[in-house]
């Protein structure tokens, strides 16, 4: 079923290399400057990285693919995850939100226009879908789109955008009002609008708790014109693109959070085995050895859960699985692997006592980092109130 072969674990080990050796020793400085190696890009897009769930029309290797392209996804998520988030999420943003809808719902003329450069890494896309005044509640969504000749006229604001500011961003699409439908609820579609189009504000990166190497912004429309071919995939499916774009980012969350889980049992367990105290390791009392302990225990509980939904997506793309099985086990696996990193960073700077506080240490880094997967691509209460629905509770 959803055990990890040998092709996945040489894999993970291309990865891991790439991660320990070209962003391993620049993290802290990145982080400290809170500056975006846009450089990376290029070379994670040589890797192949952008490209594993892409046709190879398009510069991707989807058809080379042995045992599930999103569960490889996953497995290069979760390796640079295990060593910084920010790239982590660079990439899963990358490919989940900005290539994704694209090539999903995308004309063959948008496909042929912008997934090329994306797949190599000679840019970045974004999705604005969050705004000021609609974050869970996405379908307030208040951004207006009106079509007026030839051309989508936009106006609004969106929030918390990721990828959408950075030098080689080259075209982000927003969800907007196009209209009402019959039943009085607001017609939302998704509209492609490139970087530098007049009326289109890119506001300056956000000061973040966590995540300061990922490129962060908000962005403002103000009469800003695109071309009516720009609609992306048909008129009033946006929110219902946005979901199920959304179950595909659950998964790479819990990937997110599934290398941080590991990265902080492996520090926890090394500085256990040699901080010593009273003359002995700290490891040998109980109070510091459960609780790690109890951190392998939720490494095995995230990777089987993120795992397990990777391979039901991979099953639904081939027709085997149904979408309502990978949006049930797309919830869950995000529901427990970010409340999980959220513990586990606590239990690791526990560990680590007062070096667990100083930002030399990378636990530091990881517990500001590890909040936001409770947040990003829908709360732990709206994974809840997804579960309750299957369930069939309306909650």
């Amino acid at each position: 079923m959803y055990e990890l072969g040998k092709d996945h674990e040489d894999f993970r080990a291309v990865v891991r290399e790439f991660a320990t050796e070209a962003v391993e020793p620049h993290v802290a400085q990145w982080d400290r400057e809170h500056h975006f190696p846009a450089d990376l890009v290029p070379r994670m897009g040589e890797l192949g990285l952008f490209g594993l769930v892409v046709p190879e029309a398009y510069g991707g290797s989807l058809e080379h693919s042995e045992g599930g392209a999103f569960t490889s996804l996953c497995i290069a998520i979760e390796e640079l995850g295990r060593v910084d988030q920010s790239i982590g999420i660079t990439l899963s943003a990358g490919v989940g939100l900005g290539i994704n809808p694209v090539l999903t719902y995308g004309s063959d003329a948008q496909r042929e226009r912008w997934l090329p450069d994306l797949v190599a890494g000679r840019a970045l896309a974004g999705f604005g879908l969050t705004e000021p005044d609609a974050g869970s509640d996405a379908g307030a969504t208040r951004t207006k789109a009106v079509l007026d000749g030839t051309e989508w006229v936009l106006d609004g604001a969106k929030a918390f955008i990721t990828n959408s500011g950075t030098e080689i961003t080259s075209v982000v699409t927003v969800t907007a009002r196009t209209g009402t439908l019959d039943d009085g609820r607001p017609e939302i579609s998704a509209i492609m609008v490139p970087s530098g189009t007049p009326g289109f504000t890119v506001e300056p990166a956000y000061h973040k708790m966590g995540w300061n190497i990922s490129d962060t912004h908000g962005l403002s429309f103000a009469g800003c014109r695109v071309p009516g071919e720009n609609l992306l995939g048909e008129r009033g499916r946006g929110f219902h693109q946005f979901l199920k774009t959304l179950d595909d980012g659950r998964i790479a969350i819990s990937a997110l959070a599934l290398g941080l889980i590991t990265r902080m049992r492996e520090e926890a367990a090394a500085y256990a085995r040699s901080r010593t105290a009273f003359g002995r390791p700290i490891g040998a009392n109980q109070g510091v050895a459960f609780p790690v302990a109890d951190l392998a225990v939720m490494e095995d509980a995230a990777r089987l859960l993120t795992y397990r939904a990777a391979w039901l997506k991979d099953e639904h793309e081939s027709g085997r699985r149904s979408a309502a099985e990978v949006t049930q086990a797309a919830a869950k696996a995000k529901l427990y692997t970010s409340e999980a990193a959220v513990t586990a960073t606590r239990i690791a700077t526990q560990v680590f006592g007062g070096n667990g506080f100083m930002e030399e240490y990378p636990v530091a880094r990881f517990y500001r980092d590890a909040k936001i997967l409770e947040i990003g691509e829908g709360t732990s209460e709206v994974q809840r109130m997804v579960l309750a629905k299957g369930l069939g509770l309306s909650a």
